[in-house]
């Protein structure tokens, strides 16, 4: 027997509005239930990994132990650090000219990578 991956849970002060935010960054699908004032809110990628945002009262303090790293598809790396920072992103550190990735941060602080298309 072994483990299987069920999901991974983002603490959140606003759970709706994290899963939200995804929803709309990386066009993932909200889990029926997801409304305004949720304990929890459950999203869903395309190829069916499920995304928890759960109801904290801590802030976040520190850099992430782990975080996402996105890859574009159809668009372009730069394109996408646009759309992040339309949506309300912050650029944490770009290593564009030197590794290829840009560490973002969404609206709560939680750090994602935005890879190179390549």
């Amino acid at each position: 027997m072994t483990l299987m991956l069920s999901h991974t849970t983002i603490d959140a002060h606003d759970p709706y509005a994290q899963a939200t935010w995804w929803c709309e960054m990386a066009e993932f699908t909200p889990q029926e239930g997801v409304r305004p004032g949720s304990d929890e809110c459950y999203i869903v990628t395309e190829h069916g990994y499920t995304v928890l945002f759960i109801l904290v009262p801590d802030d976040k303090t520190v850099k992430n132990r782990m975080h996402f790293c996105m890859r574009p598809e159809g668009r372009t790396q730069d394109e996408e650090v646009d759309r992040a920072l339309a949506l309300g992103a912050r650029v944490v550190s770009d290593f564009r000219d030197t590794g290829d990735w840009v560490v973002m941060a969404d609206p709560e602080g939680n750090e994602f990578c935005v890879l190179s298309a390549a």
